[in-house]
């Protein structure tokens, strides 16, 4: 009996030990307050979400920079106050909007267009053929092959 109760005070020193060795944590942050979330916010110097127009100007200062070799393409984003990803995305989200505005709105317009354009070239045809003619009887008579 007494072999029993000796495994149980050394299971219980070596539980004991187990506990010493272990780091003890620091106590953890406490959370922010909407309170200081709010005026944490209000103090950010510059705005989260920028206009159509604030966009397309930053792209015109940074593509006007770079195209007058004042800068590179890295430091004229930097001094426009955005991140290359938010130039890229902006970049990106402006193309489509150009191409859209150069094509017709609809195949009847390009129906009619093209009508156009052929009536347009009928009559080119026949003034460059007229002039020709013209051109090549004066060669004729020039070389006096009218006969």
């Amino acid at each position: 009996m007494a072999d029993e109760s000796n495994t149980g005070a050394v299971a219980a020193s070596e539980a004991a030990g187990e506990m010493k060795t272990q780091k003890q944590r620091s106590p953890r942050r406490q959370k922010a307050t909407a309170e200081q979330v709010r005026d944490s916010s209000a103090t950010a110097d510059k705005p989260r979400k920028h206009s159509e127009q604030e966009k397309i100007e930053k792209l015109k200062l940074i593509e006007t920079e770079v195209a007058q070799h004042k800068s590179t393409l890295k430091d004229a984003i930097k001094r426009a106050g955005i991140s290359e990803q938010t130039y890229y995305q902006w970049k990106r989200a402006a193309k489509p909007v150009a191409q859209k505005a150069d094509m017709p709105v609809s195949p009847g317009d390009e129906f009619a267009d093209l009508v156009q354009l052929e009536k347009e070239n009928q009559r080119l045809r026949k003034l460059l053929a007229e002039k020709l003619r013209t051109e090549n009887a004066d060669l004729r008579k020039r070389l006096g092959l009218d006969e």
